[in-house]
This record gives structure tokens, C-alpha cells and sequence, in this order.
């Protein structure tokens, strides 16, 4: 049965629109052109062989990008569609949010970030944005892929002051602006924000036990954790082993998403937001209850603490960041290194920005391979 959008959603007939103009579609809307094309892109598909935690020669089952961006749609459509949300604009944002991600998760982005100082730092949510704004090559009359503005509004969740002022000089009004004033992107876009931390926090449970380096013991020390593995064995007493974790898992996945829509519901009915604008000037509603909050921050600390900074996982964090950082000095210093086609599209005068960019493309597995072809160094 279709779900009426509420006025504080986003309407696509209402979209602020492409930076360059295209005729409407006979048959979509403008978000879910949005959607289609992101599913399309060249960016979407490496999604498949750039990974979170684990590398992609770790295991076939482990979360990789392309996974986890189609649970956070999952996540978003599902309570965007109890809050009268525009799904197709959730979902377009969830399997974009990612598409500027470096190989090796967030070690990739340190390090591109250490290179690129000087020559204005790397961050992975603008990198996105210049994926669909610029890099991606698919259409004749503009680079990347046009999006409307509320899509791309909803890709770039966090950006230094820095470039949000090169944003605004660009494009006045636009996805920078926010930014600078301090207003809030638009309710599908906070739901993506948050349905991004339950998918990872609950993913990262998951591929830890699997990987050995969590088990449940550890895990009941989590309250969070706690509260629904004990609910589980109380509904099936003799459950054990990946039957257990998988329903702990489901139950706190179903808490969290409940408590998101009660809690963001009774904000927004304190908050009266009549229409989008509305939403973009007050305070963040898109929220968890204060309980959940705390309790979903305790978890992250956990898995920061006992999986993020697990021995294992740094060991194979400094193979990765010096995959990166040779393959950044080896292309800085030999630009011919990169493929002639793409060195014919790149701007000269911004090298450093360029290596970047390439590298940034890079799944985990092209990158250990172009490491070992220019150096010889088998790391993995």
C-alpha cells in the first residue's frame, strides 16, 4: 500500500534541482534517477572489492563497502518509510555515501590525508561528492553524474570549514552552505547518518565473532549487547554458536530501529516542521532516545577498544597504509606510472590531487597488486 510522504519530506517534484539541466524522466522521479544512476557508476561497482575492517583476502564473507551500503539502504528505507520519509532519496544517499572511500577503509584516508597536506588534505565525504560531482565519466555534455542537489546534499554528512568555503565559492547556495550557517541537511539525510552507525556497529559485531577476534563472553560485557543475547537465550534456551549471535544481532537491530522512530517521531512533532526549510533550520530530529544514544555509544567504544585497535587488525593496518603511501610517492614522483588515458583527463597543475583521486579509486586488491608491480614488495 503506498505510503503518503509527509510535508516535512523531501518532494522530487520540489528537488532544487541538477546543476545542469536535464529534462524530467517519463517514468521516475528525480530521486530515483538519482538512485539508478549511483547503482550504474563505475564507483558503485569497486564498492564490491573495498572492504571495512577486514581485507578482501581475509574472507569472502566479511562486510565489504558494496555490503554495507546496501544494509544502510535497507535500514533507511525501513524507517523512512514509518516516518513518510522519500525512500528513493534514502536510498540513493545510503549507496552513495561510501562511493569515495579509499582502499583499506579508514587507514586509506589517514594516510591520503598526510599526503595531501599542503595540497588541501583528503577527506572521504567530499571525496564522494567530487566521485559524483566530477570523476565519474559517463555522459557527454557534464562530468559525474548530475545529481539533484538534495542527493548531494545527503552524500556530503561532514566537511571541514576549509572546503566548505571552496564549496560556496563554487557554487553559491549550494552543499557547502550548510556548513558555514549551521543548518541540517534534510530528514532523509540525517536517517542515512544514523542507519549508517547502527548497519556498521551491528556489521562489525558480526565479522569480529567471525573473525575470531571477538567472541560472546567479551561481548556480554556490552549493554547493549547484553540486554538482547540475553533475550534471545531466554526465547531459545538452548540456542548456541552463529544462531545465537545472528538473533542477538536481529533484536538489537530491530530495538534500534523502533527507538529511532519513536524518538525522531516525538521530535518532530515538538518541532511542528511544517515543510523541508522547516527541517533544515531547526535542531537535528532525525535521532535515537538519549537511552539509546548512550548505549550505542558505549558500543562503539567497545569495538574501537577490542576490534579496531585489535593487534591483527593494526598489523594489516600498517601493511595497508604502506601500500599507500609508496604507491603516492612513486606516482608524484612518475605521473606516467597511471595509466595514460587517465593522465590525459587530469589537471596538470594539481598532481597531488590527481594521485589522490586514483588512489582513492583503487579497490584493496588492485592497490596490493599495483603496489607489488611497482615495487616488487609482496606485503599481503
Amino acid at each position: 500500500m503506498p505510503v503518503t510522504r509527509a510535508a516535512y519530506a523531501c518532494d522530487p517534484a520540489q528537488s532544487r534541482g541538477r546543476r545542469v539541466f536535464e529534462a524530467p524522466a517519463p517514468t521516475r522521479s528525480e530521486f530515483q534517477r538519482d538512485r539508478d544512476r549511483i547503482i550504474h557508476s563505475t564507483a558503485f561497482r569497486r564498492l564490491v572489492y573495498k572492504t571495512q575492517v577486514f581485507l578482501n583476502h581475509e574472507g569472502d564473507l566479511f562486510r565489504t563497502r558494496l555490503t554495507h551500503s546496501l544494509e544502510v539502504a535497507q535500514l533507511g528505507r525501513s524507517i523512512g518509510r514509518s516516518l513518510r520519509l522519500d525512500e528513493d532519496l534514502i536510498e540513493a544517499i545510503a549507496l552513495a555515501h561510501d562511493l569515495g572511500h579509499t582502499p583499506f577503509g579508514h587507514a586509506g584516508q589517514d594516510v591520503l590525508d598526510d599526503c595531501m597536506q599542503g595540497h588541501g588534505g583528503f577527506e572521504h565525504n567530499l571525496q564522494s561528492l567530487r566521485v559524483v560531482d566530477k570523476l565519474e565519466q559517463r555522459y557527454p555534455a557534464f562530468d559525474g553524474l548530475n545529481l539533484c542537489f538534495e542527493t548531494r546534499e545527503g552524500i556530503l554528512k561532514h566537511c571541514a570549514r576549509r572546503n566548505a568555503l571552496l564549496l560556496e565559492a563554487a557554487e553559491p547556495g549550494g552543499v557547502g552552505e550548510r556548513f558555514l550557517l549551521g543548518h541540517q541537511p534534510s530528514l532523509e539525510a540525517q536517517l542515512c547518518n544514523l542507519a549508517d552507525e547502527v548497519a556498521y556497529n551491528s556489521h562489525d559485531i558480526d565479522d569480529g565473532v567471525r573473525s575470531g577476534l571477538l567472541d560472546l563472553e567479551q561481548l556480554e560485557t556490552v549493554p547493549l549487547v547484553q540486554t538482547y543475547l540475553r533475550e534471545a537465550l531466554a526465547a531459545y534456551p538452548s540456542l548456541n554458536g552463529k544462531r545465537l549471535l545472528a538473533e542477538t544481532i536481529r533484536r538489537m537491530l530491530s530495538a534500534q530501529v523502533y527507538d529511532i522512530i519513536d524518538a525522531t517521531g516525538a521530535a518532530l512533532e515538538a518541532a511542528q516542521a511544517a515543510d523541508v526549510q522547516a527541517v533544515r533550520l531547526a535542531g537535528p530530529l532525525l535521532r535515537f532516545s538519549p537511552a539509546m544514544r548512550a548505549a550505542s555509544t558505549e558500543l562503539k567504544r567497545f569495538l574501537f577498544a577490542q576490534l579496531y585497535r585489535h593487534s591483527q587488525v593494526q598489523a594489516t593496518r600498517a601493511r595497508a597504509e604502506q601500500v599507500l603511501r609508496d604507491l603516492f610517492r612513486i606516482y608524484a614522483s612518475d605521473p606516467q606510472q597511471m595509466p595514460a588515458e587517465y593522465l590525459q583527463e587530469i589537471d596538470p597543475s594539481d598532481l597531488p590531487r590527481a594521485c589522490a583521486d586514483y588512489i582513492a579509486g583503487m579497490t584493496d586488491r588492485f592497490a596490493i597488486r599495483e603496489h607489488q608491480r611497482l615495487t616488487g614488495l609482496s606485503l599481503f
